[in-house]
């Protein structure tokens, strides 16, 4: 039977390096639990899509706009129930550290072709009444201190304010949102195109564009048929379409940060090796000192088994417990990871699969770290090992 006591009574016997190993690793399962989620989230959000919405931007690049005359073209087709033009508006509150996603939008349009935007302060006739009214995610009120009636000033970075870059467009909160969908953040802005192309046109410049478009097909409607009508009506331009589901869409805006799981893995991969050798380290030391130790108890009659079942708790003992309490910070700053990742990584969460392969992982450190040792142990001969000095 292993004894707990003697478990616990090795570790400590050198406290400092025991808790070094635990330290390290509860560095690599925090990273490893972090950058996992990092994957399942981005595969969560691809995989939650509405089928129901097609997305159209520029077939040259998300970031070239099209023409509003498009607009009541596509709506016109077949199976198009509703249209919403998005423009990104790329501005920031006060400082531009203070920076956050912006879209100038339909306004009555947004509210029918996205029901994740589940309204729970303000109304939408509030937001509708008034087209410097904006619906803003509840991450950013809880951030900025905003509530409803708010003015929130913003500076135009890539739409500065007709009567100068100094001067800030100003939008009055009529309604605060929570998402309704693990794949929307709750840290976006969103206003009315009316204020946006008014404000702009009223200062003599040209009309601006819009950079993608949400189309909600009618029920039953053949989405690739749709898709194909889209682009073909505007093959010969003035600027090429390209419409894909909203599944597709998101795929490719992820994509424009790179191979994320590949990127995240290789390092995942990187961390593991790291401490998986780091925890071998340590055990062959612990091994090479118990030496005599394995002696005195082979003598008093403690069996192979027994031998190597201690050695083996030893560093079970000690991954686990870096390991659960890696997972454990993981747990505790999900909240504030979630906040801080919520442009880029909407819905970031740690899923218990997550969890189960972190607490796993650790097991797996602890069983492959102490098997040498413990080996070597089962196989000494109480004779051998008693002359071993400590």
């Amino acid at each position: 039977m292993i004894s707990p006591k003697l478990v616990w009574r090795n570790l400590t016997k050198h406290w400092v390096r025991s808790l070094l190993t635990i330290g390290s690793l509860v560095v690599a399962l925090f990273l490893l639990c972090t950058l996992q989620s990092l994957v399942t989230t981005l595969s969560t959000a691809v995989g939650t899509f509405d089928t129901r919405r097609l997305w159209v931007q520029s077939a040259v690049s998300l970031f070239v706009d099209m023409p509003t005359s498009y607009q009541p073209k596509i709506s016109a087709l077949p199976g198009v129930e509703r249209t919403c033009k998005w423009q990104w508006f790329g501005g920031f509150y006060k400082e531009q550290s203070n920076f956050f996603a912006q879209f100038a939008v339909d306004a009555e349009e947004l509210l029918e072709t996205c029901p994740e935007i589940v309204l729970v302060e303000g109304s939408a006739e509030a937001f509708l009444a008034d087209k410097r009214a904006c619906v803003l995610g509840e991450g950013l009120a809880s951030q900025f201190g905003w509530k409803i009636g708010d003015r929130v000033p913003i500076l135009g970075a890539l739409f500065p304010h007709p009567d100068g870059a100094d001067v800030a467009w100003e939008f009055d909160v009529a309604a605060i949102y929570r998402p309704g969908a693990e794949n929307w953040d709750n840290r976006t802005l969103f206003f009315h195109w009316e204020y946006f192309e008014d404000t702009i046109e009223a200062s003599g410049q040209p009309s601006p564009g819009f950079g993608t478009m949400v189309i909600r097909m009618e029920p039953g409607a053949d989405a690739e048929a749709l898709m194909a009508s889209v682009d073909s009506l505007f093959a010969n331009g003035p600027q090429r379409t390209q419409t894909t589901t909203e599944a597709e869409f998101q795929r490719q805006f992820i994509s424009m940060f790179g191979n994320v799981p590949f990127f995240v893995s290789s390092i995942g991969g990187g961390v593991l090796l790291a401490i998986l050798l780091a925890a071998i380290n340590t055990m062959l030391m612990a091994g090479r000192e118990q030496t005599h130790d394995v002696g005195i108890l082979k003598a008093l009659g403690f069996d192979d088994g027994s031998v190597f079942g201690l050695l083996l708790a030893q560093s079970l003992f000690l991954c686990l417990l870096g390991g659960g309490l890696g997972v454990a910070l993981a747990l505790a700053t999900e909240e504030g990871l979630a906040t801080a990742l919520g442009a880029q990584f909407p819905g970031y969460t740690i899923t218990p699969t997550t969890i189960g392969l972190g607490l796993a992982i650790s097991a797996g450190v602890g069983l492959v770290a102490g098997f040498v040792p413990a080996w070597t142990a089962r196989r000494l001969q109480p004779v051998e090992a008693l002359r071993t000095e400590e």
